[in-house]
């Protein structure tokens, strides 16, 4: 058998890949960047082929360092959620509508009156939110016709990436319920749902299991990437769901903290139990049979880089950790509010916005910074409480994301949980979940769980402060009031920016 797998991750700002062996060391990881467009208020998107030039340059330069023989199976990972529309001829009639995407709110609305509430968050096991793929296919009909009627075919951004591997057009369930018209119980496209949304079923890829082979590498992909013709590659799954898989999140009261542009909290489950007021996903897992729970947060580790890039452009990220070191908890009684491309869970707000709250001639940069660290964390810790509602209280979390690259935010975000976090062995744990996948469609491994037991290790555990814990647990009230006391004003500004 070869001896590596690979998994590729298209992520929101660059596309890696990345390969290891059946014992879970990474051989090689290779990245390139792509740019992300915001045209207008509440827009975000990107260009597909940006996606495929980056993917394919990462992928041939992992292929030169380690071989195309040696390479047994390919895994895809990348950002959820992603409208990628392509014509007759497999070609992008327009740039992919992302999963940070605001614009589609009015058309959540009109389907979920359609359907009702209750019965389309039974069904696809989750409110209906801006961000899913499906409503933005209805905003296109609504405003863009032209584009609409050249349509014959929808992809999400990792399955665009398979495409042009293989031709083939085809998603794994874990990624796909993020379409928002899946009948998540059921594993399978849903066609009450489709029909509220009149989606001809025919542009759908074909739905399969994350650790499946589904199609494989053609003479076209090769030629570019250095790939062999014929490289199995698995369904994959998306970000989230992959890095589930990346850090080990298998069975019940097992969660993961996962702190990047977005912020994630994940928990597995062995049945389907949506959230009773649909304010978590709850979606396919990766592992046939079972289900995973997802709290997200819109802006997470991307607040601190938009504070660094408008704010401290020529500060470098060791100085911000060392101007946040020297402020005591609390920012003295600065809070912010990180809701800088409106919010998800536990606020399914598309008009939500970023926010300092307390400001007085006492602060200053320094104060700012830690204040959005402490933000982005208690957003994260509301993701945790929405967890522990469902019954799924872990004694310690998987910690992965930008976030463990500071000492001083892992440790106030550690506080502000209290519970103990750890990382695994590698950061990049959406592409190594990928690979992971990989390696059970390989037949490296019998099962999912099987491998992670294999491949996955743990590295380092940080313990919360007790003194530091007590002080969050007194200011996270006064977070958790943030969102309510704002929320009319965040709709009076969208309406006036509008």
């Amino acid at each position: 058998m070869s001896k590596y797998f690979l998994g590729v991750d298209t992520s929101t700002t660059a596309s890696k890949a990345l390969a290891v062996d059946s014992q879970g060391n990474v051989i090689v990881i290779k990245g390139n960047p792509h740019e992300l467009s915001t045209p207008r208020p509440l827009w975000s998107e990107q260009d597909p082929e940006d996606w495929w030039q980056a993917a394919s340059k990462s992928i041939r330069e992992v292929v030169a360092e380690v071989g195309a023989d040696n390479i047994a199976a390919i895994g895809l990972t990348g950002q959820m959620h992603g409208l990628t529309s392509l014509d007759k001829d497999g070609k992008p009639v327009r740039p992919a509508i992302l999963w940070n995407d605001q614009r589609s709110a009015p058309q959540c609305a009109e389907v979920t009156e359609k359907v009702g509430a209750k019965r389309l968050y039974q069904i696809i096991g989750s409110l209906l939110l801006a961000g899913f793929t499906a409503p933005k296919i209805l905003w296109v009909r609504q405003n863009e016709p032209e584009v609409y009627n050249r349509i014959a075919h929808v992809l999400l951004p990792k399955d665009y990436i398979r495409y042009r591997l293989s031709g083939a057009f085809v998603c794994d369930v874990a990624d796909a319920c993020g379409f928002g018209c899946m009948d998540v119980g059921k594993r399978t496209w849903s066609d009450e749902v489709l029909a509220a949304f009149e989606i001809p079923r025919a542009w759908l890829p074909e739905l399969c299991e994350s650790q499946e082979v589904c199609a494989t590498v053609n003479e076209e992909a090769a030629a570019i990437t250095g790939l062999k013709v014929g490289t199995p590659i698995v369904g994959g799954a998306g970000d989230q769901p992959a890095s589930g898989v990346g850090n080990g999140i298998v069975t019940m009261n097992q969660a993961s903290l996962t702190v990047g542009t977005s912020g994630v909290a994940y928990a597995a489950n062995d049945r389907y139990a949506p959230e009773p007021d649909g304010r978590l996903h709850t979606f396919c897992g990766p592992i046939p049979g079972t289900w995973f729970h997802m709290g997200v947060m819109l802006s997470a580790a991307g607040g601190l880089r938009w504070l660094h890039d408008e704010l401290a452009p020529n500060v470098s990220y060791d100085d911000l950790n060392k101007h946040a070191e020297s402020v005591p908890r609390g920012s003295l009684g600065l809070l912010f509010a990180p809701y800088l491309t409106g919010e998800r869970n536990p606020h399914p707000d598309p008009f939500a916005r970023g926010a300092f709250v307390g400001f007085t001639l006492r602060h200053g940069l320094p104060h700012m910074i830690r204040a959005v660290m402490e933000g982005v964390s208690f957003g994260m810790r509301d993701e945790l409480e929405l967890l522990r509602s469902l019954g799924v209280n872990p004694s310690e979390a998987v910690i992965a994301g930008g976030l463990v690259n500071s000492p001083v935010w892992l440790q106030l975000t550690t506080d502000i949980m209290g519970i103990p976090l750890y990382t695994i062995n590698t950061g990049e744990s959406s592409a190594f979940g990928a690979a992971i996948l990989a390696a059970v469609g390989a037949g490296a491994h019998a099962d999912v769980p099987t491998a992670c037991a294999n491949m996955i290790r743990r590295v380092d555990t940080v313990q919360p402060d007790t003194k530091g814990t007590a002080d969050y647990q007194r200011l996270y009230p006064a977070f958790r009031a943030l969102y309510p006391a704002l929320k009319e004003t965040y709709a009076t500004l969208a309406q006036f920016e509008d």
